[in-house]
């Protein structure tokens, strides 16, 4: 009698530590599905967080963050800070410009390995500057951005394929609204011959090429990086004997240069925005109210200097 109490209570204490064991690990399978549930993707700045915002749409469970500051701009010379990672520990996949603009991927992929990183700029011919650097800026001309969306949707359907369907949808969606801006452009651009112009900064390139712009000058190879005095004088004398009479500076940066040239060659300031800083929250067509606005801007510029 002795021996079979025992082992009843043998066998009655390994039930009740299996039936722990198996509770727990359902708990343990709930908080992961818990956490699973939403797909995050994380962008590198701002116009890619905009393309991607606009491939995502409203699919339910998918979000959309961006590791920067809306305001920080190029990403040529960043660092990556602490939040920055801790953003990504949270990516379920990465969307990058790429074509070199982010210059800090592998202490990203030393960080998370595993990470999915879409490259929105794959396969696209890149122009190249005087140096032979390689242009990372495509997005600024409306034909790359097409470009660039499809790659992020692309990329997107590959790592998330439950979605796959409505990612390539909303993108077809943003493409059409995309080139429906571009012909906006083109009808009322392609009427001007005189098309020079002095730009500020190396980020032009892919638009002039698109809508037939030609720049005569880049005051700042890199933003920020002021010309010295030569430079500045060797400009001027550029800008002289070229006839030019438009230059365009950018809203992310200082005026000071732009003004000071305007002054000694004749030549008016416009403000031609690259799309590269915008609103915490922007909204999803912010691109193409950018692109309406710099329409605008050149027509103005274009008509005034006939």
């Amino acid at each position: 009698m002795k021996k079979r109490f025992v082992k009843f209570t043998v066998l009655l204490l390994a039930g009740i530590l299996l039936s722990s064991t198996i509770l727990s690990g359902c708990s343990k399978t709930e908080v992961k599905n818990s956490q699973d549930d939403t797909y995050t993707i994380v962008t590198s700045f701002y116009p890619i967080y905009i393309f991607t915002k606009n491939v995502i749409g409203d699919i339910p469970g998918v979000q959309v963050m961006n590791m920067t500051e809306p305001q920080t701009g190029c990403l040529h010379d960043y660092q990556l800070i602490p939040a920055d990672l801790k953003t990504l520990e949270k990516a379920d996949a990465f969307v990058i410009n790429g074509a070199g603009m982010e210059a800090f991927m592998d202490k990203v992929i030393k960080q998370r390995p595993d990470l999915k990183v879409i490259e929105a700029a794959k396969g696209m011919e890149l122009l190249k500057d005087e140096n032979g650097e390689e242009n990372p800026h495509v997005w600024v001309s409306i034909s790359g951005a097409v470009q660039e969306v499809k790659n992020i949707a692309e990329g997107l359907a590959a790592s998330d394929s439950k979605n796959a369907a409505a990612y390539r949808a909303n993108a077809d969606k943003y493409v059409k609204l995309l080139e429906a801006q571009s012909e906006k452009m083109h009808e009322q651009l392609d009427e001007f011959k005189n098309k020079d112009i002095v730009t500020f900064h190396e980020a032009f390139p892919y638009f002039a090429k698109e809508f037939g712009l030609n720049i005569v000058s880049v005051v700042e190879r890199e933003p920020g990086t002021e010309p010295s005095a030569g430079e500045l004088a060797e400009l001027i004398d550029k800008i002289k004997a070229a006839k030019v009479k438009v230059l365009f500076a950018e809203p992310q940066y200082s005026q000071k240069a732009a003004e000071s040239i305007a002054k000694q060659t004749g030549a008016k300031v416009y403000l031609l925005d690259p799309v590269v800083t915008g609103q915490k929250e922007a909204p999803a067509d912010s691109y193409i109210k950018a692109m309406d606005e710099n329409l605008k801007v050149l027509v103005e510029a274009f008509k005034q200097n006939r």
